[in-house]
């Protein structure tokens, strides 16, 4: 089996290797910066792994794993200019670097270039990508538009939050996963089991965002933290939090969260004091741990030999154990 050192090699080469600049220049430029960026890069290197594990060639699965990187990129620059993040990666955010209206115009575009490299894959397959592609392009809008909703309500549950984080975030790793399994030819079952490991290692992604976003080193995590916090996003830990609290506590919690959005070192550190205060923390990383757990039980049921899966496990600890 190929080492992820050596999938994400072949992934940087070929986006290195491929054209995104054209014209008009203001348009395209934020797409080349973009892409420039290395990232985790995690998206098309599950595709990779998924497409191995189930027998399938490397090679021929590199197309359609950066038409998800191109797509899982368009996200962020949209998401950038709704948060008005300023940092990404440690770098400066399209929005940031040069305006909204041109990381809105870029981000449609690597979204229809996603589409078109999905469609230039063999046509064996290339159908049943884009079908996803275009499925998890839907799930994604509804989880950003049921985030964008959760800002002015006051009955958000936790439920609620982990369908939302589910759209926004789980549902790209699971269709990835698809996708390197579609790639491969495996059966509509393991697609099935591969999916949901995707689901559920994502959920616990996102959730882990959630604690760097709170108690992450910018230096670290390339973005600063608080963020959340400054932009009364309802985040587990906050809901949680919420459930928890006396009622003295939560009349403070929503006090803070009706403030205008914007940092307040003052407002941060009553929030992140009444997180430590129910251990909130610690409630989330445990969360963060079943989920993760609970996907290992779907690799586990994925009918190849257990060698074949020995890489991707691996990665899963890895993105598990990360500090960033």
């Amino acid at each position: 089996m190929t080492s992820v050192d050596k999938i994400q090699e072949l992934i940087t080469k070929f986006i290195d290797s491929q054209d995104f600049m054209g014209v008009p220049t203001e348009l395209y430029a934020p797409i080349d910066y973009t892409m420039s960026q290395k990232g985790k890069r995690m998206r098309p290197t599950l595709a990779l792994l998924s497409c191995e594990m189930f027998g399938g060639d490397i090679q021929t699965c590199l197309t359609p794993a950066v038409a998800a990187e191109i797509f899982h990129n368009f996200t962020l620059l949209h998401d950038d200019i709704m948060d008005e993040a300023p940092l990404r990666r440690g770098l400066e955010t399209v929005y940031h670097k040069w305006n909204s209206n041109i990381a809105l115009l870029s981000g449609d575009t690597m979204l229809i270039k996603a589409f078109q490299y999905a469609l230039s894959t063999n046509k064996l397959y290339s159908q049943d990508i884009l079908a996803e592609l275009c499925k998890v392009a839907l799930e994604v809008c509804e989880g950003q538009q049921y985030d964008l909703n959760f800002e002015t309500r006051d009955d958000v549950t936790l439920d609620e939050y982990i369908e939302m984080i589910r759209l926004k975030t789980a549902v790209l790793l699971g269709s990835v996963l698809k996708i390197g399994a579609i790639v491969a030819g495996a059966k509509e079952s393991d697609k099935q089991a591969v999916y949901d490991f995707g689901i559920d290692l994502g959920l616990a992604f996102q959730l882990q965002d959630d604690l760097f976003d709170c108690y992450g080193d910018v230096k670290v995590f390339g973005k600063m933290p608080g963020g959340d916090i400054a932009d009364n996003k309802k985040t587990y830990l906050y809901l949680k939090a919420l459930e928890l609290a006396t009622p003295e506590d939560k009349k403070l919690l929503s006090d803070y969260f009706s403030m205008p959005k914007g940092r307040d070192d003052k407002k941060m550190k009553a929030v992140l004091d009444i997180f430590a205060k129910y251990n909130v923390r610690e409630i989330v990383a445990n969360l963060m741990t079943d989920y993760y757990k609970n996907s290992l039980k779907h690799l586990d049921k994925i009918d190849v030999p257990e060698e074949n899966k020995t890489v991707l496990r691996n990665y899963a600890d890895y993105l598990y154990n990360r500090i960033k």
